[in-house]
Protein backbone atom coordinates (compact mmCIF):
# COMPACT_ATOMS: atom_id res chain seq x y z
CA UNK A 1 0.00 0.00 0.00
CA UNK A 2 2.74 2.44 0.71
CA UNK A 3 4.87 2.05 -2.52
CA UNK A 4 1.39 2.47 -4.07
CA UNK A 5 0.48 6.09 -2.27
CA UNK A 6 4.39 7.11 -2.93
CA UNK A 7 3.72 6.82 -6.70
CA UNK A 8 0.47 8.22 -6.71
CA UNK A 9 2.28 10.98 -4.98
CA UNK A 10 4.98 11.62 -7.47
CA UNK A 11 2.18 11.60 -10.21
CA UNK A 12 -0.13 14.01 -9.15
CA UNK A 13 3.06 16.24 -7.88
CA UNK A 14 4.49 15.97 -11.42
CA UNK A 15 1.41 16.72 -12.75
CA UNK A 16 0.67 19.96 -10.81
CA UNK A 17 3.90 20.92 -11.18
CA UNK A 18 4.70 24.04 -13.47
CA UNK A 19 6.11 23.42 -17.26
CA UNK A 20 9.53 23.84 -18.31
CA UNK A 21 10.13 26.18 -20.78
CA UNK A 22 11.07 23.95 -23.49
CA UNK A 23 12.86 26.70 -26.25
CA UNK A 24 13.11 30.31 -25.45
CA UNK A 25 13.04 31.81 -29.02
CA UNK A 26 16.28 33.91 -29.57
CA UNK A 27 15.70 37.75 -29.55
CA UNK A 28 16.57 39.03 -32.69
CA UNK A 29 15.74 42.78 -34.24
CA UNK A 30 13.74 44.58 -36.76
CA UNK A 31 12.28 47.60 -38.05
CA UNK A 32 9.50 49.21 -36.30
CA UNK A 33 7.50 52.63 -36.48
CA UNK A 34 10.52 54.81 -35.44
CA UNK A 35 12.99 52.70 -34.15
CA UNK A 36 13.66 48.94 -34.09
CA UNK A 37 12.05 46.52 -32.26
CA UNK A 38 12.97 43.50 -30.77
CA UNK A 39 11.45 39.89 -30.17
CA UNK A 40 11.79 40.53 -26.58
CA UNK A 41 9.65 43.73 -26.74
CA UNK A 42 6.49 41.92 -28.54
CA UNK A 43 6.01 38.99 -26.12
CA UNK A 44 2.60 38.86 -25.59
CA UNK A 45 1.90 38.89 -29.02
CA UNK A 46 2.92 35.14 -31.69
CA UNK A 47 5.55 36.06 -34.28
CA UNK A 48 5.44 33.78 -37.74
CA UNK A 49 9.13 33.72 -39.02
CA UNK A 50 9.63 32.91 -42.55
CA UNK A 51 13.41 32.88 -43.19
CA UNK A 52 14.48 32.07 -46.54
CA UNK A 53 17.71 33.13 -48.57
CA UNK A 54 16.15 36.18 -50.56
CA UNK A 55 11.93 37.18 -51.06
CA UNK A 56 12.50 34.87 -54.43
CA UNK A 57 12.77 32.06 -52.73
CA UNK A 58 10.05 29.24 -54.36
CA UNK A 59 8.82 27.82 -51.14
CA UNK A 60 8.96 31.63 -49.29
CA UNK A 61 6.08 32.74 -51.82
CA UNK A 62 4.52 29.59 -51.47
CA UNK A 63 4.40 29.97 -47.62
CA UNK A 64 3.40 33.82 -48.15
CA UNK A 65 0.30 32.98 -50.10
CA UNK A 66 -0.42 29.77 -47.45
CA UNK A 67 -0.50 32.31 -44.63
CA UNK A 68 -2.58 34.82 -46.76
CA UNK A 69 -5.25 32.48 -46.59
CA UNK A 70 -5.71 32.90 -42.95
CA UNK A 71 -3.88 36.44 -42.05
CA UNK A 72 -7.51 37.98 -41.45
CA UNK A 73 -7.99 34.96 -38.82
CA UNK A 74 -5.41 36.12 -37.25
CA UNK A 75 -6.11 39.92 -36.62
CA UNK A 76 -7.54 39.27 -33.21
CA UNK A 77 -4.47 37.71 -32.07
CA UNK A 78 -2.43 40.54 -33.25
CA UNK A 79 0.40 38.07 -35.06
CA UNK A 80 3.41 39.43 -36.22
CA UNK A 81 4.82 38.72 -39.23
CA UNK A 82 8.65 38.47 -39.70
CA UNK A 83 10.64 37.72 -43.08
CA UNK A 84 14.74 36.88 -42.19
CA UNK A 85 16.49 36.75 -45.70
CA UNK A 86 20.10 35.09 -45.60
CA UNK A 87 21.45 36.47 -49.02
CA UNK A 88 19.39 38.76 -50.76
CA UNK A 89 16.77 41.55 -48.91
CA UNK A 90 13.95 42.91 -50.55
CA UNK A 91 10.13 43.79 -50.17
CA UNK A 92 7.90 40.97 -49.50
CA UNK A 93 4.65 41.49 -52.17
CA UNK A 94 1.81 40.40 -50.25
CA UNK A 95 -1.08 41.90 -48.42
CA UNK A 96 0.31 40.89 -44.81
CA UNK A 97 2.28 43.38 -43.30
CA UNK A 98 5.46 41.69 -43.17
CA UNK A 99 8.33 43.30 -41.58
CA UNK A 100 11.95 42.39 -42.70
CA UNK A 101 14.40 41.47 -40.11
CA UNK A 102 17.69 43.43 -39.87
CA UNK A 103 20.12 40.62 -40.17
CA UNK A 104 18.33 37.65 -41.45
CA UNK A 105 21.65 35.86 -41.54
CA UNK A 106 22.07 35.91 -37.87
CA UNK A 107 18.58 35.18 -37.69
CA UNK A 108 19.24 31.71 -39.51
CA UNK A 109 21.84 30.78 -37.45
CA UNK A 110 20.01 31.98 -33.76
CA UNK A 111 17.50 29.47 -34.68
CA UNK A 112 19.41 26.46 -35.69
CA UNK A 113 19.03 26.69 -39.78
CA UNK A 114 21.61 24.83 -41.01
CA UNK A 115 23.53 26.17 -44.17
CA UNK A 116 21.80 23.46 -46.69
CA UNK A 117 18.29 24.84 -46.22
CA UNK A 118 16.70 27.13 -48.24
CA UNK A 119 13.93 27.63 -46.43
CA UNK A 120 12.35 27.68 -42.62
CA UNK A 121 9.52 28.78 -40.59
CA UNK A 122 9.15 29.37 -36.95
CA UNK A 123 5.84 30.15 -35.17
CA UNK A 124 6.85 31.98 -31.73
CA UNK A 125 3.80 31.64 -29.24
CA UNK A 126 2.97 34.94 -27.19
CA UNK A 127 5.28 33.24 -24.38
CA UNK A 128 8.35 33.48 -26.08
CA UNK A 129 8.68 29.99 -26.72
CA UNK A 130 9.44 28.27 -30.16
CA UNK A 131 6.17 26.42 -30.55
CA UNK A 132 6.57 24.63 -34.17
CA UNK A 133 9.58 24.98 -36.72
CA UNK A 134 10.12 23.30 -39.64
CA UNK A 135 11.94 23.36 -43.11
CA UNK A 136 8.73 22.81 -45.04
CA UNK A 137 6.13 24.76 -46.63
CA UNK A 138 3.02 24.09 -43.88
CA UNK A 139 -0.28 24.52 -44.34
CA UNK A 140 -2.64 27.31 -43.06
CA UNK A 141 -4.81 25.00 -40.99
CA UNK A 142 -1.40 23.47 -39.42
CA UNK A 143 -0.38 27.58 -38.66
CA UNK A 144 -3.59 28.49 -37.37
CA UNK A 145 -3.37 25.26 -34.90
CA UNK A 146 -0.20 26.25 -33.51
CA UNK A 147 -0.87 29.20 -32.55
CA UNK A 148 -4.40 28.47 -31.39
CA UNK A 149 -2.70 25.93 -29.19
CA UNK A 150 -0.58 27.83 -27.99
CA UNK A 151 -3.15 30.25 -26.70
CA UNK A 152 -5.20 27.52 -25.29
CA UNK A 153 -2.34 25.82 -23.22
CA UNK A 154 -0.95 29.89 -22.04
CA UNK A 155 -4.30 30.15 -20.46
CA UNK A 156 -5.09 26.60 -19.33
CA UNK A 157 -1.38 27.40 -17.36
CA UNK A 158 -2.04 31.31 -16.30
CA UNK A 159 1.02 32.07 -18.75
Amino acid sequence: MRPLLLALTLVCTLATAPAAVLRLAPDFTFPGIGKNQSLKGVRGQPVVIVIAKSPKNGDFKKQVKVLKEIYQQFANKQVIFVAAFIEDSGPVKSDIPFVVANNGAAVASAYGMPEKDKFNIVIIGKDGNVDYQTSKVIGAERVRDVIQNSYAVQSNTGR
